[in-house]
């Protein structure tokens, strides 16, 4: 048993054509929204993060309007893939549709397609974000990895209230069962439920010097304590 899926989502950016496949195409864009590393380069789109390294084929490129990739089917069937279709519009503004789809195996496949969605959710929303208050700029991604999690209503609790301390002036962009984002004029943070049980932070930053361990150690103070 497993679960085809489909889902489509069209946005629209007061962003430029240009500024919008950058986005989405390129290496330092998708660094700029997304979580980890990436590099667009000889017909390939890969990742890295937290020792996660996947690598999708381009299968659509047309600059400013066409950019597709997938993962290829793995022996079980899996795969996921990503197309992103760009229009430009009156007065400097884009709309962006997407669409993700895929496969996922096994019988156990619903927890897995509750958190890609939700997950998705996140990762769409910031780009939205990203092409409104920071379109043509790139960013540092920084992503941890925290403690494992054994209550998570308490764990969310806990980092609500250490992040009105550390970052006071943030404004929340979105939030979901599985995530929470908020953005400032240096960044944006993004905090998730990891499908394993980590906390893990991703954020974009494009001002300042705060690093990976500053992150660590701020999840791990925060959420270290679990029963």
């Amino acid at each position: 048993m497993g679960h085809a899926f489909e889902s489509t989502d069209e946005i629209e950016v007061p962003a430029s054509v240009e500024d919008v496949w950058t986005a989405i195409a390129t290496g330092p864009g998708i660094d700029s929204w997304y979580m980890g590393r990436s590099e667009v380069a000889n017909g390939q789109v890969k990742m890295a993060f937290g020792g996660y390294q996947p690598t999708s084929e381009i299968t659509a490129s047309q600059p400013g309007s066409h950019f597709a990739y997938d993962s290829g089917k793995a022996p079980d069937g899996r795969f996921i893939a990503y197309e992103f279709l760009v229009e430009g519009r009156e007065r400097g503004s884009t709309v962006l549709r997407m669409v993700t789809s895929g496969f996922l195996p096994g019988d156990d496949w619903a927890d897995e397609f509750e958190a890609m969605t939700l997950g998705g959710a996140l990762f769409r929303r910031t780009l939205v974000e990203y092409l409104t208050h920071f379109p043509g700029r790139t960013a540092r991604p920084i992503t941890v990895f925290g403690p494992m999690i054994s209550d998570w209503d308490e764990a969310w609790k806990k980092l609500d209230a250490a992040i009105a301390e550390k970052l006071p002036d943030a404004v929340e962009f979105h939030r979901n069962a599985h995530t929470l984002a908020l953005r400032t004029d240096k960044g944006m943070y993004r905090f998730m439920r990891g499908f394993f049980g980590p906390f893990i932070a991703a954020h974009n930053i494009f001002e300042g010097d705060e690093s990976e361990q500053d992150w660590q150690s701020f999840l791990d103070t925060t959420l270290g304590e679990q029963k």
